[in-house]
C-alpha cells in the first residue's frame, strides 16, 4: 500500500486519527506484550509488533517531540496533540544505544512513513528480552482507541494499526509546523584552558546557555554531547589543545553559540586543581557553638572539627566510614513507574537541597575551593543524562534507586575509558551523589561489618536502620556530617549510651578512613590526629566518666530529691519491651513516654486492637507496678506510614500530626484507645494525647475515651494527660488543665515551633536549643497555668535529659523529668545536689536572658558538670 492510499486512510474521517503500522511484522496484543510495563497498561493504551525488518517509520505526520538518548525509542506528536510513543524491543535501554541508529533529530517534522530510527535485528535480538515493540498513546487519558488491528502480519507505513478519536470534552490542538523551522549556527573553538573541557567550564557553559531558546551540542573526536549535560560533556575528553565545534539550533541560535564559546575560552585561574569531594584537605572549621561546647570565643584548635552534641561522652578510636558500605537496592520496582519516578525526583530535590547549603556555608566561611567542588555536585546532579538514563530505566519496570545507580555506574564506565586524571577525578564524584541519592531514598547497607575495636562510627547521616545493626561493643563513639541532636538516631545513641556527634558538615568527609580521632561531643568536638598525650588525657577523662556512671548506678534504685527535700520522679522515655526492662534497670521511678509508632510503621497493615492491649499489657508487665504515660500514635513529619495513603504535604510537620489524624483516620485512634483501656490493671497506664492545641480538642477526646471506657465495662477514672508541643497549648495551659490530668512538655517540638527552626536541620542544630529563653518561658506559662488547677507537669523531650537544664527546669516548678533509660542514673544523681530554692531563684533569672548559650553559661558556673 503506497501513499496515496496512506492518504486515503488518513483522511477518511475529520474527527479521527490514524496510525499505521510503524514495523514490518506479527501483530500483537497489548496484554500480550512480555513485558508487565507495556502489557499492564502504564504507558498507555496501545498495542504490539513482532519486527521482521530493522526498520522504524512514522505511523502519521507529527513532531518528533522526544528521541531517547539510547535510540531505542521516540515520541511523535501528531497535529492534533495526540502523543505516540513507538518503543523498540523489550529491555533494549540497557543496549545503552547499540546496534540504534536515529534517523532524525528531536524537534523534527516528520511525514508518516519516514524512516525514524534503524536498527540491527541481530545485534538487538541477542542482547535483549524481546524483538517484540510497542505502540502506545502516552495521553491516552484525552483519546480512546476505537478501532485496533487484529493478529495478523502488519506491513510498516502500509496496515491501518490503530484509530484514535479524542475523548468527549477534549480540545485538541493542533501544532505549528513553521515552529519547526528553526536557524542553525556553528563555530570552532580550540580550548586553552588548563585541563581543557573538566567540570567548571562545563557547568559554567551550561548555565550560559540556560533560557537562551536554542538547543546546543558540542561535538569532538566524532563524539557529541548536548549542552546541558556536564556529564556528556567530560565524556568528550576533550583536553586542553582540543578543537571543539559547537552546534546551536533554534531561534536564538547565534546568541547560544556566543555564550557558550565565550565560557569555554575564558581565562579562570586555578580551576585546574579540582578534585573529589573526599580529597579535600581537613581544615579547622568555624562554626556556630554547639549547645554543649564552652563559650570561650576561642577559635578551634588545629585538626579539629566542631559540632553540636547529641549524646554526652568522650571517645577515643579510628575512625570507620559507615557509608562507605555498598548500597543494594532492589532491581525490581514496588510501584508504577510514575511512582518510582516520583520517589526519584524527591530524592534528588533533597539532596540538591543538602548541597545548596553546603555551598553556601562553604562561601561564607571563605572556602572558594570547596565550595566550588559541591556546586558542581549540584549540576551534575541534575544532568539530564544521568535523569533521563534512570527514568529509561524506572520506564521498563526497575526501582528508583537500581535506576539511578545503574545509570551513575554507566557514566562512570565512560569517564574511566578516557585517559584524563581530572575525569577520573569526576568519577569520584558521581559516586559520591550517588550514594548521596540513595541514602535520600531510604538505602543503607544491610550486610554485616566487621569493625574495628575502639571504632569511631562515621556517616552523613545515620538511620535508626543503621544503628540497630551495629556491634556496639565496638563502637565508641558516632560521628555524622548532618543530622540533629532531637532526630531518631541521636534518641538511640542517647538510650545505647553511645557519645554521638552531629551537623560536624561536610568536612567530615575528607578526615581519611582509619585516622585516630578524639570525639568529646559534651563539648562538641572531634579532633583527628591527636597526639599520645591528647589521646591518653581522653582515655582518663573517659576511665573518670565510666567511674562516675557506676557510682550512679549503685544508686538508681533511689528517689531523687532534693537537698532540701523537693522530690522529683524521673521517668524513662521507651518505645519497646526491651526498653521497658533497661529502664527499670536503671532505677526508672516510671514510663513517662512510650512512643506507639513502631507498633504502626514497617507492617503491611494497621495493629487490631487485640495487638494493640497484648503490646501495652507485656511492657506494663515488665514494668513491676511501675505506671506507664502512652502516648497515642503521632506519624506525620519526620515519621511515615506506609498503609496510610496520607495526602502529599507541602510542609508536613505543620500538617496531619498526632491527634489531628483522627481527622482523616479516626479508626486508628479508636482501635488504639480501646487497646489502652483494656490494659490490666486499671490505672497502670495513663494516655498522652500529642499535638493538641486548644482544649476543644482535649474535650472531644476525652468524651470519646469515656464512651469507650463505659462499653468496656470500666468504672474507675482514666488519667489522660496533654502533650505541650505546640505555642498554642503552652499559652492555653491553664484551660487545658480544667480538663487534663496533667501536661507532658515536648520540648523537642515545643523548640522548633516556637523557634521556627527545624531540629533536624544542620544548619539550625546549635541554635535550636531548648533552654532558649522563649521555649523556657512557655514552660514557665505551662507550669503556672497547670497550678491554678493543681496539676503537675513534666518534661519527656530531650531537654530532660540534659544535665544543665535540670536545675532550671526543677526550678520552674517541673515535678517530672523523663529521659532515656541508661540517663536515668545521672539525672538522679543530678538532682540530689540541688538546692530546689536557688533552683527556684536562678531559673526566673534565666528568664530575663537573651540567648540560650547565655542561659547554658549560667548554668554551667552555678552548678558545674561532673
Amino acid at each position: 500500500m503506497e501513499r496515496v492510499e496512506e492518504s486515503r486512510l488518513m483522511s477518511h474521517s475529520q474527527d479521527q486519527i490514524v496510525l499505521l503500522a510503524p514495523l514490518t511484522g506479527p501483530v500483537v496484543p497489548l496484554a500480550d506484550v512480555p513485558d508487565p510495563v507495556f502489557s499492564g497498561g502504564m504507558f498507555g493504551d496501545g498495542i504490539g509488533i513482532d519486527p521482521l525488518e530493522g526498520k522504524l517509520v512514522a505511523p502519521c505526520d507529527g513532531v518528533v517531540m522526544h528521541l531517547a538518548r539510547t535510540g531505542h525509542a521516540v515520541t511523535i506528536q501528531t497535529p492534533e496533540g495526540a502523543e505516540v510513543l513507538l518503543h523498540i524491543g523489550i529491555d533494549t535501554v540497557e543496549l545503552n544505544g547499540k546496534g540504534f541508529a536515529p534517523m532524525v533529530e528531536q524537534g523534527a517534522q516528520v511525514r508518516a512513513g519516514d524512516v525514524l530510527i534503524e536498527f540491527d535485528q541481530d545485534i538487538v535480538a541477542q542482547s535483549a528480552h524481546s524483538l517484540v515493540s510497542v505502540v502506545a498513546i502516552a495521553n491516552s487519558d484525552q483519546f480512546d482507541v476505537v478501532e485496533r488491528a487484529g493478529r495478523g502480519l502488519a506491513k510498516a507505513g502500509a496496515t491501518q494499526l490503530l484509530v484514535l478519536r479524542p475523548k468527549a470534552g477534549v480540545q485538541t490542538r493542533a501544532v505549528d509546523a513553521s515552529s519547526i523551522v528553526q536557524d542553525e549556527a556553528r563555530r570552532q573553538i580550540t580550548l586553552s584552558q588548563a585541563g581543557g573541557l573538566h567540570a567548571r567550564p562545563a557547568a559554567r557553559a551550561r548555565e550560559a546557555a540556560r533560557g537562551i531558546d536554542a538547543r546546543v551540542e558540542v561535538r569532538y573526536d566524532g563524539k557529541r554531547a548536548p549542552i546541558e549535560s556536564v556529564v556528556g560533556l567530560l565524556g568528550l575528553g576533550a583536553g586542553e589543545g582540543a578543537t571543539v565545534e559547537i552546534l546551536a539550533v533554534g531561534p536564538q541560535a547565534r546568541q547560544a553559540i556566543d555564550a557558550v564559546a565565550c565560557e569555554l575560552l575564558r581565562e579562570v585561574h586555578g580551576e585546574l586543581e579540582e578534585k573529589p569531594a573526599r580529597a579535600v584537605s581537613p581544615a579547622p572549621v568555624q562554626k556556630a557553638r554547639p549547645a554543649g561546647a564552652p563559650l570561650d570565643g576561642e577559635p578551634l584548635d588545629p585538626n579539629t572539627l566542631a559540632g553540636v552534641c547529641a549524646a554526652p561522652g568522650i571517645a577515643v578510636g579510628k575512625l570507620v566510614r559507615w557509608d562507605n558500605a555498598e548500597l543494594a537496592p532492589p532491581e525490581a520496582a514496588n510501584g508504577t513507574p510514575a511512582a518510582e519516578s516520583r520517589l526519584l525526583d524527591k530524592a534528588l530535590a533533597t539532596v540538591d537541597a543538602e548541597l545548596n547549603t553546603t555551598v553556601r556555608d562553604a562561601s561564607q566561611r571563605g572556602a572558594v575551593g570547596e565550595a566550588g567542588i559541591f556546586a558542581v555536585h549540584r549540576v551534575l546532579l541534575e544532568d539530564p543524562t544521568l535523569v533521563d538514563a534512570a527514568r529509561d530505566l524506572i520506564s521498563l519496570g526497575k526501582s528508583a534507586g537500581y535506576a539511578w545507580r545503574e545509570a551513575i555506574r554507566a557514566q562512570i564506565a565512560l569517564l574511566m575509558k578516557v585517559e584524563d586524571m581530572l575525569l577520573a577525578e569526576r568519577a569520584a564524584d558521581l559516586r559520591d551523589i550517588e550514594k548521596r541519592v540513595l541514602r535520600a531514598l531510604g538505602y543503607s547497607s544491610a550486610t554485616t561489618r566487621t569493625l574495628p575495636e575502639e571504632t569511631v562510627l562515621a556517616a552523613q547521616e545515620f538511620t535508626p536502620s543503621d544503628l540497630s545493626s551495629l556491634d556496639r561493643t565496638r563502637v565508641t563513639a558516632l560521628v555524622m556530617a548532618g543530622g540533629g541532636a532531637t532526630s531518631h538516631a541521636a534518641i538511640i545513641a542517647r538510650q545505647s549510651g553511645i557519645p554521638a556527634l552531629v551537623a560536624i558538615g561536610d568536612m567530615l568527609h575528607a578526615v581519611p578512613e582509619g585516622t585516630q580521632v578524639v570525639v568529646d561531643a559534651s563539648a562538641g568536638r572531634l579532633e583527628y590526629a591527636p597526639t599520645e598525650l591528647d589521646v591518653e588525657r581522653a582515655r582518663l577523662e573517659r576511665q573518670r566518666l565510666a567511674g562516675v556512671r557506676e557510682a550512679n548506678r549503685r544508686t538508681s534504685q533511689e528517689a531523687a530529691v532534693t537537698s532540701d527535700g523537693r522530690a522529683i520522679e524521673i521517668a524513662a522515655n521507651i518505645a519497646t519491651l526491651d526498653d521497658a526492662k533497661t529502664a527499670v534497670d536503671n532505677g526508672a521511678d516510671a514510663v513517662g513516654l512510650l512512643r506507639t509508632e513502631l507498633l504502626f510503621i514497617h507492617r503491611q497493615a494497621a495493629p487490631t486492637i487485640d495487638e494493640h492491649r497484648q503490646s501495652y499489657q507485656s511492657i506494663v508487665d515488665a514494668l513491676g507496678g511501675r505506671t506507664a504515660i502512652i502516648r497515642t500514635l503521632d506519624v506525620g513529619a519526620d515519621k511515615e506510614v506506609d498503609y496510610l495513603t496520607l495526602p502529599p504535604e507541602p510542609n508536613p510537620a505543620l500538617g496531619l500530626r498526632g491527634i489531628r489524624l483522627a481527622q482523616v483516620r479516626p479508626d486508628l485512634l479508636d482501635d488504639q484507645l480501646r487497646g489502652l483501656i483494656a490494659v490490666q490493671p486499671h490505672g497502670a497506664v495513663r494516655i498522652l494525647l500529642p499535638m493538641v492545641t486548644d482544649a476543644g480538642e482535649l474535650i472531644a477526646l476525652r468524651k470519646r475515651i469515656d464512651e469507650f471506657a463505659r462499653a468496656a465495662g470500666r468504672t474507675d477514672p482514666i488519667e489522660v494527660g496533654v502533650m505541650i508541643e505546640v505555642p498554642s497549648a503552652a499559652l492555653l495551659a491553664d484551660q487545658l488543665s480544667q480538663h487534663a490530668d496533667f501536661l507532658s512538655i515536648g520540648t523537642n517540638d515545643l523548640t522548633q515551633y516556637t523557634l521556627a527552626m527545624d531540629r533536624c536541620q544542620r544548619d539550625l542544630a546549635a541554635q535550636a536549643d531548648g533552654l532558649h529563653p522563649a521555649v523556657l518561658r512557655l514552660i514557665d506559662m505551662t507550669v503556672k497555668g497547670a497550678a491554678k488547677h493543681g496539676k503537675w507537669v513534666g518534661v519527656c523531650g530531650a531537654l530532660g535529659g540534659d544535665p544543665l537544664a535540670v536545675p532550671l527546669l526543677v526550678g520552674l516548678g517541673v515535678t517530672e523529668l523523663s529521659v532515656d533509660p541508661v540517663s536515668v542514673p545521672g539525672i538522679k544523681a543530678r538532682v540530689r545536689r540541688l538546692d530546689y530554692q536557688l533552683c527556684r531563684q536562678r531559673a526566673q533569672d534565666a528568664l530575663a536572658l537573651d540567648s540560650a548559650q547565655a542561659v547554658r553559661a549560667v548554668s554551667r558556673e552555678i552548678w558545674p558538670l561532673d
